[in-house]
């Protein structure tokens, strides 16, 4: 009986192990990434990135009003409407609006969260369209609406933030007062914590659009003084076109982008390095607070975009269908494919003068016209690769041993190697589609 004992509960727990182990394998399956049906297959979209996203609360009367302004501003993600700077209470609507906490200094003030990309927006201009938004000189008010819970407030989530918040103070107490107008009362000072207002107010002038929306602005403004020189994108809204969203700050996926995949890249699409507040003119649909974010584009706008880090392969994958589309080019470089014999491609390169044939997405070299030579196959040939630029790997693919060619550079299929070239030598069979030609003297 002891025996039928133990062995019933060995049977309880075995099988109760395997059910959490079955509920995480699910639970992980669930976690995987949403790959855009209309972006390459397989292209993995979980890529590291280093994101660029700060946050600044920031309170100036009702918060319906600022929070729409706020969320318009070019580089900030999101506007979120909440309390903040009270206690002793409940942060909620109904109770910071109570007489008895009308003018109660322990009052939790309405606050805007702005959640935004310092790398599009400074929060230097955040701060300069609070102050020039509202009047910062009124004490627990802004107009009409009166109590605690109107009061001027800055709150910082660093000393930094706090230090470029009281110097602009300062900067605009002095044009405030060449204006005639009193002392600023805005209260700086380190965020204690946000709580977000009920629903109904969050997006409360989107849902309604006559809804009660003040402007308290004083027409003071700071000096307009442009953050960065501007950038001439003239040339990026022609043709195909490669942006990289670098970082003005260290990135390390950045960096290692660069040295894993641009620093090698010689395709014939160029190649830009922007800041996310550098794209003026361009028609930009990816978000560009991570760091890097890869943009395809043409004629200004974007195709295909990516956030994070993408490996070589990743890289030349999303080019692929970017230059080559659903081409005979697309087919053997993505899905080992063969060009039909005596192809367009092929009829240009079998005759050409000295140069060297290269990757047609990396730009790298791959064959030499020196090494190439006539095998009546329809296909061009070589006796051999430049150095180290192809890989070798093993074909058995439709009953037949071959050896395949691939590009060290991209990974793109170019075509097998047979043992029945000239002289004893080697025949490179290769692909001419997906190939270019460099004449030697351009290289």
């Amino acid at each position: 009986m002891k025996n039928i004992l133990i062995f019933i509960i060995t049977v309880l727990v075995v099988a109760g192990l395997a059910f959490v182990m079955m509920r995480a394998q699910s639970a992980s399956l669930s976690k995987q990434p949403f790959i855009d049906k209309e972006k390459p297959a397989n292209l993995e979209q979980d890529m590291p990135a280093t994101k660029q996203v700060d946050t600044i609360v920031l309170g100036e009367g009702c918060f319906w009003g600022a929070e729409k302004r706020l969320e318009a501003l070019p580089g900030v993600i999101d506007a979120e409407v909440g309390y903040a700077d009270g206690r002793g209470h409940e942060p909620t609507y109904a109770e910071i609006t109570k007489a008895k906490h009308k003018f109660n200094p322990d009052n939790y003030a309405e606050v805007v969260k702005v959640t935004f990309n310092p790398q599009q927006i400074s929060l230097e201009t955040i701060i300069k369209d609070y102050f020039e938004s509202h009047d910062p000189t009124q004490l627990n008010r802004q107009g009409n609406d009166v109590g605690t819970q109107y009061r001027s407030t800055i709150l910082t989530n660093s000393p930094e933030q706090e230090k470029i918040a009281n110097r602009l103070k300062d900067e605009f107490q002095v044009l405030m007062s060449k204006a005639g107008y009193g002392k600023i009362v805005t209260v700086i000072k380190p965020l204690d914590k946000f709580h977000p207002a009920e629903d109904y107010h969050q997006d409360y002038l989107r849902k309604n659009p006559n809804g009660y929306c003040p402007d308290f602005s004083t027409g003071v403004t700071f000096d307009s003084k442009p953050e960065s020189e501007k950038i001439d994108n003239s040339a990026l809204l022609t043709g195909k076109q490669i942006v990289i969203v670098d970082s003005q700050d260290y990135c390390p996926y950045c960096e290692k982008f660069k040295k894993d995949v641009a620093n090698d890249y010689q395709g014939t699409i160029p190649m830009t390095f922007r800041y996310a507040s550098q794209l003026d003119g361009l028609e930009i649909k990816t978000p560009t607070w991570a760091t890097p974010t890869i943009l395809f584009l043409e004629n200004g706008k974007e195709v295909l975009g990516y956030q994070g880090y993408l490996s070589a392969k990743e890289f030349y994958k999303a080019l692929g269908y970017f230059k080559l589309g659903d081409s005979e080019a697309f087919n053997v470089a993505f899905q080992k494919g063969t060009d039909g014999r005596f192809c367009k491609e092929y009829e240009i390169f079998k005759n050409t003068p000295d140069g060297v044939f290269v990757d047609k997405l990396s730009g790298q070299p791959l064959f030499d016209t020196r090494d190439r030579f006539n095998s009546g196959t329809g296909w061009l040939s070589f006796t051999k690769p430049v150095d180290g630029s192809v890989t070798y790997h093993e074909d058995n693919s439709f009953g037949m041993q071959r050896t395949e060619i691939r590009s060290a550079s991209t990974g793109i299929h170019l075509g097998h190697v047979f043992n029945d070239g000239p002289n004893g030598k080697p025949r490179y069979c290769i692909n001419a589609t997906v190939l270019e030609f460099v004449p030697r003297a351009n290289l």
